[in-house]
């Protein structure tokens, strides 16, 4: 049984200022995910299911998926506004523009995906090596396991010199992940490494582990997500800007003692789509990888 890669593509890209989701960057038109769905296919994934939004649809498959799904089972799945909640609950939010968030979008695909999945953003490079722990991990274990995975990377190879990112800051013990706590303004200044956390800026070393979105889960979880979803409406439905986030979603499965995430650890420096000037950043380090031989220079037939 191979395992699902699902996709978080339906962000707005309001920092980097266009759908860089879908924005070329390879040789031959390649946007930054073609190169983790060529990994994740070479490392035994089965299926690939993407979440965008409607309004990029169009775009989406003449940039990306059309070439993918001749080589790749694959398909999408839309993550809306009004996805996952009632009518009186969408009365109530009718202003809202801000997306959910990611637990949000994993749960509009839970239909599409039978068997034991992976989660990666669109437009962050995780490198082959993570893909290969997690296709490996994923077709090992049971259907309904209580114990998923994860793969963090050191903050500092995950730095952008360009502006903050976001990570959510692991705590590790015995090999299990014990916690994350989102870091929203991750940032240099100067040449110390600074997180805005709740209004205190706090000193990092930038040897820290954290979650860069990419975890493992069996289908057990979706119970877990379901649970966090219908709490966070509870708790947050009239927050014009509050997010159901997957990492919190993750930690509350540990907290609550509903089962494990087994943490695995990569050292791969980290290169991605935030600010429009990490473009021609991502160009370069792609144009290397196939100078080196690590992709072909093209990657799928067409």
């Amino acid at each position: 049984m191979k395992p699902t890669l699902v996709v978080l593509a339906a962000g707005m890209g309001s920092r980097y200022g266009g759908v860089k989701q879908i924005d070329s960057v390879g040789q031959n038109g390649e946007c930054l995910l073609d190169f983790s769905a060529y990994d994740a296919q070479k490392c035994g994934f089965g299926k690939i299911v993407y979440i965008i939004r409607q309004d990029i649809e169009k775009d989406f498959r003449e940039r990306h998926f059309d070439r993918v799904a001749k080589n790749f089972n694959a398909e999408y799945v839309f993550q809306t506004p009004t996805s996952l909640l009632t009518q009186e609950e969408v009365s109530r939010v009718a202003a809202r523009e801000k997306p959910w968030g990611t637990i949000h979008a994993v749960l509009c695909a839970e239909s599409a995906v039978q068997t034991p999945f992976a989660v990666i953003n669109s437009d962050d490079y995780y490198g082959r090596d993570a893909f290969k722990t997690l296709g490996r991990y994923l077709s090992d274990i049971d259907v309904f396991s209580t114990e998923h995975a994860m793969v963090g990377y050191v903050l500092g190879n995950t730095m952008s010199k360009s502006g903050s990112v976001s990570r959510g800051v692991c705590t590790v013990k015995d090999g299990y992940l014990e916690s994350i706590v989102e870091n929203t303004k991750i940032a240099y200044e100067g040449d110390r490494i600074i997180s805005d956390l709740n209004g205190q800026k706090i000193s990092m070393t930038g040897k820290e582990w954290v979650s860069m979105n990419l975890f493992a889960f069996s289908l057990k979880a979706f119970e877990g997500f379901h649970e966090y979803w219908e709490n966070f409406k509870k708790t947050s439905l009239d927050q014009s800007k509050a997010e159901a986030l997957l990492p919190v979603a993750a930690s509350d499965i540990v907290h609550k003692g509903e089962g494990k995430i087994k943490f695995f650890s990569s050292t791969e420096r980290w290169f991605g789509m935030t600010y429009p000037q990490d473009k021609e950043i991502v160009k370069q380090e792609i144009a290397k990888k196939i100078e080196q031989k690590y992709y072909p220079e093209k990657l799928w037939k067409l």
